[in-house]
C-alpha cells in the first residue's frame, strides 16, 4: 500500500552544502539526547552540510581546540541504546559572561559554524538565544581585536539556533513531552512494581520521592500509572489539613483490605505556605498517627541512568532531523525555535515564548497562584491532575450522583498491555459518574453467556500495573449471537458499552450499529477504546499496547545486537508481530537502529533484497559490525523470514554471517509501559464521560434510546487531538481483508528509518513543523496530550 500522497516537497530543495551545523548537549543528561545526536548528524550529513560536535557543552564551546570536532556517519554508529550524552554535558559560569560568549563565538567562526543544534533545558535554550542576539556585535569585536578577517562578518552574519528539549522533568512550556521524562518514568515504575512487592508481603507503606524540583510531572504520572494512594507535588500543594485527610484515607484504603500504601512525592513538594514537604516528614506523620510499617525511597539519579525508552528514541530521532530540516529553512529574520511536541505532531515555535511561559509558572507558583500555575503547565499536565483526583479519590456513597444508569465494560481480541488500567479507570470515573458498573469476561462471548457481574471500586485496585486481560478476552465477534446478546442488555438493563479491544472491537461495534435496525437493545451509547499491539484499528494514530510491545521489541534487539559484540561481523533477521500491520517493524526498527524493515504496506521484490544485502554488504566492509533488518509476520508469503535469512546468509558470504530469531507472543506479554497504563487511564476516563454525556441526552420517557451515528463511536488519537469517531464513518478508512487502516500516519516515519541507515530516499517534508505561537499550539476542545 502506498503512502497517502500529499503536496510533496522533498529534500532536493533544501540542501545544506556549503552550510556546517553543531550539535550541543547541555545542562542535566537525559535518555534519549544520544538519539538526538545521531538524528542530528545523520540527517545533516544526509543533507550534505558538515556536522560538528561540541563536546562538554557550552565549556566546549568556550574552550575549543579538541572539544570541536566534525563529525562522520560512523562516530555515531552504537548510541541509539545508550543513556545520558557521549558527547558530554557540562554546566558553564563562563559562558554566562560577555567574554566566554566572545570566545565562543571565536571558535565556531573558524570552524564556520553558524548553525547550532541545542539539546538542553530551558537555561540552556535560554543561552543559546542571548548568544544569537548578541552573534553580530561579538564578530565585530573579533574584528576589532584582529582575531578574525573583516569579511567573516558578512560571510557569518547571522547564527541561526533550533533547541531541542532534554529533560527528564518535562517541565518545559510548549511541548507535551521532554527528550528522557518517558524513560525517566520507566525507571519510576520499575521501582514501584518492585516495591508493591515487598510492600505486600509485609503490609508496608512506602513513601517514594521523584525528581521534580520545580515541577510535579514524574510524580504525577507515577502515580497515575501505579495508583498511588496520595500524591504531593509543588505546582498544587495540598489545602491546609491535608495530613489528616492523607492518614485517612490510608487508614481506609486499609481497612479495605488492602495491604499496602503508596505515596510519591515529588522533591520540590510544598504545602500552601511554599513551605516543603519532605518524605521523613511524611513517614513520621504516617507512623505518629497510624503505626504503620513505613519505610522511604529515594529514586535520585536512577531515574536519569539506563537505556531510553523506545517513545524516546523515535519522540529524539523525529526532533533530530526536524531540528535540522528548521535550520535549513532558517533566514536571517527567523527567531531562535524549539521543535516540540504536540499531540503526535512536529511543531516548531519561539523558543523565548516557550521559556517565558516556563518561566511563568515559577512566578505562579512563588505568589500561590497554584491552579494559573496548572494551567500554564499546559493541557497534557492538567489532564493529568484531574484524571488523578477522579480516580484516587472516592467520594462517599452520599455525595455521589444518582443516574441509575448501567455500564458494561469488555475487552475484545488479542490481550494487550494497558487494557486493565483502561478498564480501572472506566470503573472508578463511572463510579463517581453515579452509574453502576458491570464486568463482562470473556468479551462477547461471555456476554452472549450472561457472564456479567457487577464490579466496584475495590475491585479494580492494583489493576493499573497488570499485563494481559483480567476480565479475559475472545475474538468472537456479536453478529452470530445479535439475539442472545440483546437478551442478555436487556436482562441486565445495560445502558451503555465501552469495548476496549482491537480490529475485532472496531468490527463488534460496527456489527452493533448495523443490528440496531432489528435490535432496539443495541440502541444505547457505545464506545470504543483502540486496544491492540499491532496498532492497526482505522481513527488513532495510536493504541493501548502499542508502546509495550515497542519495548519489548526495542529491548530484545539491544539484546541480540549486543550478543554479537566482539564477534565477526553479523546480521540479525528479526520476525515481529502485527498481522498485516507494519507499525511495530517500522517503528521498532527506528528505535532500535535497524536498516531495513519488510512490511506489506510497501510491497517489496526480489531487487530490494538484492538491494538491502548489498548496501549491507558496504557497510559491513567499512565501518558498522552489527546489522538488524526487521520482516513484520505477514510482509510477504513468499518472502519468509527463513528465506530472506537465507538470501542474506549467502550473498553476505566472506562479509557476515547471519542469525534470526522470530520474538512472537513475547511482544504481547509483560507489564504495561507507563505511557501505556497512562494512555489507557486518560482515554477510559474521557470515554466515561462521553458515556455518561450521551446517556443523559438519549434518556427520554424513561428509557435511553440512542440509534444516531454519534451514539456509537470509537475515540482516538488523531494527530494534536483525541476525538470520538462513529464508527459508521470509518468503515470506507479501513481495509477489513488485511485488517488495517487506508492510511496510516507512521509511513511517514519509514524514510527517516532508511535515512538514518544511510539509504539515499526522498522524504516528503510537506507534514513537518511549521513555525506557531505557544499560545496557539493545542486546540480547544479536546485534549491533545497524546502521552503523558
Amino acid at each position: 500500500m502506498a503512502q497517502p500522497d500529499s503536496k510533496k516537497i522533498f529534500f532536493e530543495n533544501l540542501s545544506g552544502a556549503g552550510k556546517a551545523i553543531a550539535v550541543l548537549t547541555s545542562g542535566g543528561d537525559a535518555q534519549g539526547m544520544n538519539a538526538a545526536v545521531r538524528a542530528v548528524v545523520r540527517m545533516g550529513l544526509y543533507v550534505g552540510a558538515k556536522v560538528y560536535f561540541i563536546h562538554e557543552g557550552y565549556q566546549g564551546m568556550v574552550d575549543g581546540g579538541e572539544n570541536i570536532k566534525e563529525a562522520t556517519w560512523e562516530s555515531v554508529s552504537s548510541m541509539l541504546q545508550v543513556g545520558g550524552t557521549v558527547i558530554g554535558s557540562a554546566r558553564c559560569k563562563e559562558f554566562r559572561s560577555h567574554e566566554g560568549r566572545l570566545k565562543a563565538a571565536h571558535n565556531l567562526v573558524r570552524h564556520g559554524i553558524t548553525n547550532l543544534c541545542v539539546i538542553g533545558g530551558d537555561g540552556s535554550l535560554t543561552g543559546a538565544n542571548l548568544f544569537r542576539e548578541e552573534w553580530s556585535g561579538l564578530l565585530s569585536e573579533l574584528v576589532e581585536q584582529g582575531l578574525i578577517e573583516a569579511d567573516a562578518i558578512q560571510k557569518y552574519s547571522a547564527l541561526h539556533i533550533v533547541g531541542m528539549v532534554g529533560s527528564i522533568d518535562n517541565d518545559f512550556c510548549g511541548t507535551d513531552m521532554t527528550i528522557g521524562t518517558d524513560s525517566a518514568l520507566h525507571r519510576i515504575i520499575e521501582v514501584v512494581d518492585a516495591i508493591m512487592t515487598t510492600a505486600q508481603s509485609h503490609q508496608r507503606t512506602f513513601v517514594l520521592e521523584v525528581m521534580g524540583r520545580h515541577c510535579g510531572y514524574l510524580a504525577l504520572v507515577s502515580a497515575l500509572a501505579c495508583g498511588a494512594d496520595w500524591v504531593l507535588i509543588p505546582e498544587m500543594p495540598p489545602e491546609d489539613g491535608w495530613e489528616e485527610k492523607m492518614c485517612q484515607k490510608l487508614s481506609a484504603n486499609r481497612a479495605g483490605m488492602k495491604r499496602l500504601n503508596i505515596i510519591i512525592v515529588a522533591e520540590g513538594a510544598i504545602d500552601r505556605n511554599n513551605k516543603p514537604i519532605t518524605t521523613d516528614f511524611i513517614k513520621d506523620l504516617v507512623v505518629k498517627q497510624l503505626g504503620f510499617d513505613t519505610r522511604v525511597t529515594i529514586l535520585g539519579h536512577v531515574q536519569r541512568g539506563g537505556t531510553p525508552s523506545a517513545f524516546d528514541r523515535i519522540l529524539a530521532s523525529r526532533m533530530g532531523v526536524e531540528a535540522v530540516l528548521a535550520l535549513l529553512e532558517t533566514t536571517a529574520n527567523t527567531p531562535a525555535c524549539v521543535v516540540s511536541l504536540c499531540g503526535n505532531q512536529s511543531v516548531r515555535l519561539p523558543l523565548m515564548e516557550c521559556v517565558e511561559m516556563t518561566q511563568e509558572v515559577q512566578k505562579a507558583m512563588d505568589q500561590k497562584r497554584f491552579e494559573e500555575a496548572v494551567k500554564l503547565r499546559g493541557r497534557s499536565f492538567e489532564n493529568n491532575l484531574k484524571t488523578y483526583k477522579l480516580l484516587a479519590h472516592r467520594k462517599p456513597e452520599s455525595e455521589l450522583p444518582t443516574s441509575n444508569f448501567n455500564v458494561a465494560v469488555l475487552n475484545v481480541g488479542a490481550p494487550a498491555a494497558g487494557m486493565n488500567a483502561a478498564v480501572r479507570s472506566a470503573v472508578r470515573v463511572g463510579i463517581s459518574e453515579g452509574h453502576k458498573m458491570f464486568a463482562v469476561n470473556d468479551g462477547f462471548e461471555g456476554l452472549y453467556k450472561g457472564q456479567i457481574k457487577e464490579i466496584k471500586w475495590a475491585d479494580v485496585g492494583g489493576w493499573t500495573g497488570q499485563g494481559g486481560s483480567l476480565l479475559g478476552t475472545k475474538r468472537t465477534l456479536p453478529a452470530k449471537h445479535a439475539e442472545k446478546i440483546a437478551d442478555q442488555i436487556r436482562q441486565h438493563n445495560i445502558n451503555a458499552l465501552l469495548v476496549i479491544g482491537g480490529f475485532e472491537a472496531f468490527e463488534s461495534l460496527l456489527q452493533l450499529f448495523e443490528a440496531r435496525a432489528t435490535y432496539e437493545e443495541f440502541c444505547i451509547p457505545m464506545c470504543m477504546l483502540p486496544a491492540t499491539i499491532s496498532n492497526n484499528v482505522p481513527g488513532t494514530d495510536l493504541s493501548i499496547g502499542a508502546d509495550t510491545a515497542l519495548n519489548a521489541i526495542v529491548e530484545t534487539c539491544d539484546r541480540i545486537k549486543q550478543s554479537a559484540s566482539g564477534t565477526k561481523r553479523r546480521v540479525f533477521i528479526i520476525e515481529t508481530m502485527g498481522g498485516y500491520c507494519g507499525y511495530l517493524a517500522s517503528v521498532g526498527g527506528l528505535a532500535a537502529g535497524a536498516d531495513a524493515a519488510y512490511i506489506y504496506e510497501e510491497q517489496f521484490d526480489i531487487r530490494d533484497l538484492q538491494a538491502n544485502v548489498e548496501h549491507l554488504t558496504e557497510k559491513m566492509k567499512t565501518s558498522i559490525q552489527r546489522g538488524l533488518v526487521l520482516r513484520n509476520e505477514n510482509s510477504n508469503e513468499n518472502y519468509t523470514t527463513d528465506f530472506i535469512y537465507q538470501l542474506y546468509s549467502e550473498e553476505g558470504r566472506g562479509v557476515f554471517d547471519c542469525r534470526k530469531n522470530v520474538l512472537g507472543h513475547m511482544q504481547q506479554g509483560g507489564a504495561p509501559s507507563p505511557f501505556d497504563r497512562n494512555f489507557g487511564t486518560k482515554i477510559s476516563a474521557k470515554a466515561m464521560q462521553w458515556i455518561s454525556k450521551k446517556l443523559v441526552e438519549t434518556f427520554r420517557q424513561g428509557r435511553v434510546f440512542a440509534n444516531s451515528e454519534d451514539t456509537c463511536c470509537l475515540l482516538g488519537m488523531r494527530r494534536r487531538a483525541l476525538v470520538f469517531q462513529p464508527v459508521v464513518q470509518l468503515k470506507e478508512e479501513s481495509d477489513f481483508v488485511h485488517r488495517i487502516p487506508r492510511e496510516q500516519w507512521w509511513l511517514k516515519l519509514r524514510p527517516l528509518m532508511k535515512i538514518l541507515a544511510k539509504y539515499k530516499t526522498s522524504y516528503d517534508v510537506s507534514d513537518s513543523g511549521q513555525l506557531e505561537h505557544v499560545v496557539h499550539n493545542r486546540p480547544k476542545e479536546s485534549d491533545a496530550s497524546v502521552a503523558m
